[in-house]
């Protein structure tokens, strides 16, 4: 699935991935009517994405069909219609192990031939986001949104009527969490119910307090990884900001994919979330005013003594759109994929708080939705020593539910630390 560590030299630009065509009774292509689909994940970036296939339509003979289906529901509508006839042209997905089974299946296209007569197709995208994309020596994706680092999201007037500031440190954040609590305000808003936001605080715990070699190696398939130090020091560290009642009582009966966990941030009922950057664009999309004005961000706290660097991130490094090795229309979908380095593009995407990572995104981050939020995410990832991949993506698609669930379980008190460690060593290997 190509490096889970990236290391990033420059900012870093995301092509929004197309996929299935979602209930079609023709086939992906139909060489008839001439249309080829594009799937593409359903959230507030598919702004983007809807303008992009308007652009396109305009000139081209064939036409492109999105077809957009609810985050929450993505992944499984992927794996049951990728092998089946109602498959699409174009997918939406993260590179790296969500596209290695569908390489092994000889389902999808190399697209070094769409590269050999438009090398921009490589060129203009940083080297380390790209090559998230490569399986086995070939290219599989061009990146399609922006470059996704987790940060953690606040309510400036909620931190500002507690007379509290963004935490910087692991103890500061305790005690911030501890004063909001007491004030009747809850801490950290999650949405549980949809599992990976939690797993994000795995992420960056054992980031910090490992490195990110103790993941690498448990991803290649040493399961001694999971018991050792580090990683009982990063569960017993999670569980006590849990014990803390930082989240609150009923975390998991909330999701993030339906809005609800956002609208606790931005309603003033939560101070603080942790999630990917894609989070300015969906509280711009449902409060803007809140997006302008109301929300702030920060780095993910630093811990004393942890072996991780402190200025290390995970999330997604972007997403990409592959192609399905039976469409009709190649040469219509490799049109399309050039507009996913065209400046409008660029423009589009910086125009929702996303930061593309192709090499003419620095040009335009003036002219972002946000231009302090987009040179801060620039900062960060420029300066990243490393950025793991979301665990959720690392692994192959068949380890997505059982460590999502392992997650969910921990961090409910359903299980243990034994019986978390013992779920993740049962996860297969990349």
């Amino acid at each position: 699935m190509g490096p889970r560590i990236v290391a990033i030299a420059a900012a870093t630009a995301l092509v929004l991935g197309t996929t299935a065509a979602c209930g079609s009774s023709g086939g992906s292509s139909d060489a008839g009517s001439g249309t080829i689909h594009v799937m593409v994940y359903g959230d507030a970036a598919n702004k983007v994405e809807k303008q992009l296939v308007e652009t396109f339509n305009k000139t081209s003979k064939v036409k492109l069909v999105l077809d957009t289906v609810p985050g929450a529901d993505y992944q499984q509508k992927l794996q049951t219609v990728i092998s089946t006839p109602q498959a699409p042209d174009i997918f939406f997905n993260w590179g790296g192990g969500s596209i290695q089974p569908f390489v092994k299946a000889d389902l999808l296209l190399p697209l070094d031939g769409f590269i050999a007569q438009d090398p921009g197709l490589k060129d203009n995208f940083l080297p380390s986001v790209f090559n998230s994309a490569v399986v086995d020596g070939k290219p599989y994706g061009i990146p399609m949104r922006g470059t996704q680092p987790v940060l953690l999201f606040h309510n400036k007037k909620v931190l500002a009527d507690a007379g509290l500031t963004a935490p910087k440190t692991w103890d500061e954040l305790i005690a911030t969490t501890k004063a909001l609590k007491a004030k009747g305000v809850t801490p950290i808003a999650l949405g549980g119910g949809d599992k990976w936001p939690t797993m994000m605080w795995f992420e960056y715990l054992y980031d910090r307090i490992a490195g990110p070699g103790l993941f690498e190696r448990a991803l290649g398939g040493d399961k001694t990884a999971w018991e050792s130090a580090d990683s009982r020091k990063a569960l017993s560290t999670l569980k006590e900001l849990a014990d803390t009642g930082a989240f609150g009582s009923n975390f998991d009966s909330v999701k993030f994919t339906d809005g609800g966990s956002p609208a606790l941030v931005a309603k003033g009922k939560a101070a603080f979330e942790l999630m990917g950057s894609w989070y300015y664009s969906t509280q711009q999309n449902a409060d803007p005013e809140f997006a302008k004005s109301g929300l702030g961000y920060t780095g993910f706290p630093t811990l004393s003594g942890g072996k991780g660097d402190p200025a290390a991130v995970v999330g997604n490094t972007n997403n990409f759109y592959s192609v399905l090795k039976k469409t009709k229309h190649p040469e219509a979908a490799a049109a399309f994929l050039k507009l996913m380095y065209s400046d409008d593009f660029v423009k589009a995407q910086l125009g929702i708080g996303a930061l593309p990572t192709t090499t003419n995104t620095v040009n335009f981050l003036d002219a972002s939705a946000s231009p302090a939020y987009s040179k801060y995410q620039y900062d960060l990832v420029k300066a990243a020593p490393s950025f793991q991949l979301s665990w959720d993506q690392a692994y192959p698609p068949s380890a997505m539910t059982p460590l999502q669930t392992a997650i969910q379980q921990f961090f409910n008190g359903r299980i243990d630390a034994d019986g978390f460690i013992k779920a993740m060593q049962s996860l297969p290997a990349s």
